[in-house]
């Protein structure tokens, strides 16, 4: 996992990562997480940076570190006022699942003038695209859409992101609601290849609109599910 001080200190980079891995069930519930020279050695980094990290997570309750036995994930899902829009992945790392997450690409991109994008964001905005892995196996397709604004060095060298919602935190872009729109759409042939199902195969779609506390449209995505692996799930609290 690459990280580097143009990032911000390391320790902070380090706790995300394995705060993500954490919310995402690669280190379930009650489990385990690698020892300090194992992450020392994956991260390249000294003892304190790592104990730095452990110190963090450990001080925002994700885990607890015990003499003689490791440390322990003790919660699994976030305190962010983000956490309505990981709601879903949070119920399935519940049940047992594990979700990674891998970055497909990223980048400015022109809007078509009368397009949808074009009305929301202007000429510009950043597009990420994102693939979630559903115990192993390819479960969404996802398509970002930011303000160009939220990343002014998208197109420098080394430019990526781990985590959207945590970026756009560190970004102090913040989410106060969210509106989404589902219905069935058709897999597209990039779609499809990435799921691994037919072109034309009937998914899942989620459009999401993410707004401000001014109402404003900070994040527009197109999510496609293949629900033969797994249905979308709300729990509805009472």
């Amino acid at each position: 996992m690459p990280i580097t001080r143009k990032k911000g200190p390391l320790y902070l980079q380090i706790k995300n990562i394995i705060k993500d891995r954490i919310l995402h069930g690669e280190y379930p519930l009650g489990s385990l997480i690698p020892s300090e020279p194992q992450l020392e050695k994956e991260f390249q980094v000294s003892k304190m940076t790592i104990r730095n990290a452990i110190g963090e997570l450990a001080q925002e309750g994700y885990v607890e570190k015990r003499s003689g036995v490791g440390t322990t994930v003790i919660r699994n899902t976030s305190f962010s006022k983000l956490s309505k829009g990981k709601r879903f992945t949070e119920i399935l790392v519940e049940e047992g699942h594990i979700i990674q997450k891998k970055l497909l690409g990223s980048g400015i991109v022109v809007n078509e003038a009368g397009t949808l994008l074009h009305r929301l964001f202007g000429e510009r905005c950043f597009r990420v695209e994102r693939l979630y892995m559903l115990n192993g196996q390819p479960y969404i397709h996802y398509e970002h859409y930011l303000p160009s604004a939220v990343a002014p060095n998208a197109e420098a060298e080394g430019f990526e992101i781990r985590s959207l919602y945590d970026f756009l935190e560190e970004n102090q872009i913040d989410l106060e609601n969210f509106h989404d729109r589902f219905s069935v759409g058709a897999a597209s042939a990039d779609t499809g290849r990435l799921l691994g199902v037919a072109e034309g195969t009937p998914l899942l779609r989620r459009i999401r609109r993410s707004c401000d506390a001014e109402g404003r449209v900070v994040e527009y995505s197109i999510g496609h599910y293949n629900t033969e692996l797994q249905d979308y799930i709300v729990n509805y609290d009472a």
